[in-house]
């Protein structure tokens, strides 16, 4: 029998959402848990899931992850869950306060950034406060990062 602690993987990403940095300024970053059913841990742990085109809202006292696409998990048959479905996510209240606050009086967007397994086994998403960038700073964004890959080629061939 393997030990306990061997079976799982620390830190495993599951998804990543690579638009988000370039589309979004990153103000300040949050550790959600995710409320999850059997089949959507599985599919997790499958390495499926995209949330390339979600978001996470504020409704009543919650913060709601939405149009996260977890596939269905093939070997659960009839117990499957809907796949595009509203997942709450778990945060404490002063955490859903402070961002319900820049949401409203600041006009910021929650992006959820990655979703990852922890060192215990749990399901996490990275959620960011953002707001977004203008067609400008994204101009400027992708002339810095080609003009260091241009200077790590120059610094390699010396």
């Amino acid at each position: 029998m393997a030990p306990k602690g061997s079976q799982r993987t620390v830190n495993k990403i599951v998804a990543e959402n690579r638009k988000a940095r370039f589309n979004y300024e990153i103000i300040d970053t949050y550790e959600a848990g995710l409320v999850l059913t059997g089949t959507e841990v599985k599919s997790l742990r499958d390495g499926k899931a995209n949330i390339a085109e979600s978001y996470a809202s504020d409704e009543g006292d919650e913060i709601w992850l939405i149009n996260s696409h977890l596939p269905e998990y093939l070997q659960a048959n009839r117990f499957n869950h809907e796949p595009r479905r509203r997942r709450k996510l778990l945060l404490s209240k002063r955490e859903i306060n402070r961002l319900r606050a820049a949401i409203n009086r600041e006009g910021m967007t929650l992006v959820p950034l990655k979703i990852y397994f922890n060192e215990k086994g749990r399901a996490k998403l990275e959620l960011a406060l953002a707001k977004g960038k203008k067609l400008h700073d994204k101009r400027e964004t992708e002339k810095e990062r080609d003009w260091n890959r241009q200077k790590s080629r120059l610094l390699k061939a010396n």
